[in-house]
């Protein structure tokens, strides 16, 4: 085959990107609760009222126990426990508007992020997703966002209303009991102390967590996608084994983090009680010594557990926030990729291209490999059929990167019209541009839906048209659904000549000026490559059409033949030209088309 094809795949996401953590970090995290500025406060309306209300509950106990159960007041009793109804159904319905408001808020920002991830993706070019797997991007497109999406509100809803709670008891204890409250007050320091060491521990451990998580979802999303080979190989028990392997590691590392918190929540409790111990024995010293009621004892004892159990929270929320910071960091890391191909600002749109091709000295390189193309000099006229011939890795499916933009050249330059590609718009100058690949790909929809995504406005009527064009309409109606016919994911319920007519019929109706053609009928049966290279020849009218060659009929009809080695172009002409010079062309000629013109005597074609 004259055709090549490179493939560059890393394991998983980069990690050089940096995210800043601490304020910073937080503060681009909440700016995400910005456009949501009213239903926040709704929500901080009803969370204070109903943090407010809990405080009520400790004083009316303190009062019953003084006033009522000491004095024997039912009169008093019962207007108490009148207003404390009240107190609740205003608690309630305070509660009811915070909760809405925040969950409808963080539903949003879960819309808000993951819109923004996914439009954030589609930016990126091309070589940014030859380097990752899509596994991995879309852990961080759904799992992550969960995840940030917590944080942003039942989250940050909790710590405004545990610390409301808290400190309005600390007040209310202090104005009951100033010493009994520095007593207790003098022992959080040292939960804090813990809860500080805990939460770096757990950060660390969710990181790995949701690391280990996203290869286990790379692992399937490859085997799901690559099933038919699977199947064919008989590796079903091999991938069920990496698959378990990679869930066995996201469950060790689940098991890790498990202990922390096993560990950390007892260890919190018996510091709680036993403060609550220590409390009652103070203040039954207070109440002995006549500094303290009975009544305002039990309220007190209240309100310490009220602050130790806000305390708690606060302390588990912070390690929650550490958690987070690992799947923040992640989303944030792929919402700060820069893209590689950027628009100029000053960028015009290109016109309805002629169709002129111009390569001036390109040099390219990817990344910072060797040089794949060297010096590239090629300028193919509007209307032209060039063939890009050459062996594997002779930079042929380079040239056809360069030319849409996929990629921009490291040095010299490629224009359409005599204009720098790097000076258009990436939208104008793609929309001159059809691409027919070696290996169609069709969505997971229906016939229809595929065609006319070539042209979104495109009438029925028209869709029809190109698939006559493109000697498909004929298979389709033979399809119990015809056109609504699903083609399943990438288009396997298709065969392949069936998925390459589509995929022409989706490039006429675009109506190109410029066609990219990885020319592949080579898989094909005969009858099935005899309609598409119809097909082929219908598309390519009237338009400057560069194909990568991988067949004889497909060298013929190109009006010059660009042969490429290691980089550089070194050959350029007609076929008969290329022959006479008796050159790597014919070389290649003698060794791989041989076959194919034996085949057309047999049959008795010219």
């Amino acid at each position: 085959m004259f055709g090549g094809r490179r493939s560059r795949r890393r394991d998983a996401i980069d990690k050089d990107a940096e995210i800043p953590e601490g304020p910073v970090q937080w503060r681009r995290l909440i700016g995400y609760l910005g456009p949501y500025k009213a239903r926040l406060g709704l929500s901080l309306i009803g969370l204070i009222l109903s943090s407010a209300t809990s405080l009520v509950f400790p004083a009316v106990i303190s009062v019953v126990v003084d006033s009522v159960l000491v004095a024997n007041n039912v009169d008093l009793l019962n207007r108490i426990t009148l207003a404390l109804m009240a107190v609740f159904l205003l608690s309630s319905i305070a509660s009811f508007v915070e909760r809405y408001n925040l969950n409808y808020i963080g539903e949003k920002i879960v819309v808000d992020l993951r819109t923004q991830l996914f439009n954030h993706l589609q930016s990126l070019p091309l070589g940014f997703f030859v380097q990752r797997r899509v596994g991995e991007l879309v852990s961080r497109l759904s799992n992550d966002v969960t995840v940030m999406r917590s944080v942003l509100t039942s989250n940050v809803g909790t710590l405004l209303q545990q610390s409301i709670i808290m400190i309005g008891s600390v007040v209310i204890m202090l104005a009951i009991n100033w010493r009994l409250s520095l007593f207790i007050l003098g022992m959080i320091p040292i939960i804090a102390i813990f809860g500080a060491a805990f939460g770096v521990a757990m950060r660390r451990t969710s990181t790995r967590i949701q690391d280990e998580l996203a290869g286990a979802t790379i692992v399937a999303d490859e085997v799901l996608q690559n099933i038919r080979e699977v199947k064919s190989f008989v590796r079903e028990a091999y991938e069920i084994g990496r698959y378990r392997e990679a869930i066995d590691r996201s469950f060790q590392a689940a098991v890790r983090l498990l202990r922390v918190r096993s560990f950390f929540g007892p260890l919190v409790a018996f510091l709680g009680f036993g403060g609550i111990a220590l409390v009652l024995w103070f203040g039954g010293r207070e109440v002995l010594e006549g500094r303290l009621t009975g009544g305002e004892l039990i309220g007190f004892l209240i309100y310490g557990l009220t602050v130790a159990q806000s305390f708690a929270s606060l302390v588990s929320l912070y390690t929650t926030f550490q958690e987070a910071l690992g799947a923040t960091k992640r989303v944030f890391q792929l919402l700060d990729e820069v893209p590689d191909v950027q628009e100029a600002p000053n960028a015009i749109t290109l016109d309805r291209a002629e169709g002129r091709i111009t390569f001036d000295r390109v040099r390219f390189s990817y990344e910072e490999r060797q040089e794949v193309l060297h010096d590239l000099n090629l300028e193919i006229a509007p209307g032209e059929i060039v063939a890009l011939v050459g062996p594997s890795g002779a930079g042929k499916s380079t040239i056809f990167n360069l030319i849409p933009r996929f990629y921009d050249a490291t040095r010299g330059s490629v224009c359409i019209d005599g204009q720098d590609v790097r000076g258009v718009t990436q939208i104008s100058l793609r929309q001159q541009i059809g691409i027919v690949p070696q290996e169609t790909l069709l969505f997971g929809g229906t016939i229809r839906e595929n065609i006319r995504y070539g042209r979104l406005g495109a009438t029925d009527a028209e869709i029809i048209e190109a698939a006559k064009a493109a000697n498909a309409h004929d298979f389709i109606l033979q399809l119990p659904d015809q056109y609504e016919t699903l083609v399943g994911e990438r288009g396997v319920r298709l065969s392949g000549g069936q998925r390459q007519r589509v995929a022409i019929a989706r490039a006429i109706l675009k109506d190109p000026r410029i066609l990219l053609l990885d020319e592949a009928t080579s898989s094909l049966d005969s009858e099935s490559e005899q309609q598409v290279q119809e097909a082929l020849a219908r598309l390519m009218q009237n338009r400057t059409t560069v194909i990568i060659a991988h067949r004889l009929s497909t060298v013929k009809i190109a009006h010059r033949i660009a042969v490429l080695d290691q980089g550089r172009l070194i050959e350029l002409g007609t076929h008969a030209e290329l022959m006479d010079q008796d050159g790597i062309y014919a070389k290649l000629y003698t060794m791989q088309f041989r076959q194919d013109v034996d085949l057309l005597a047999a049959n008795g074609t010219d």
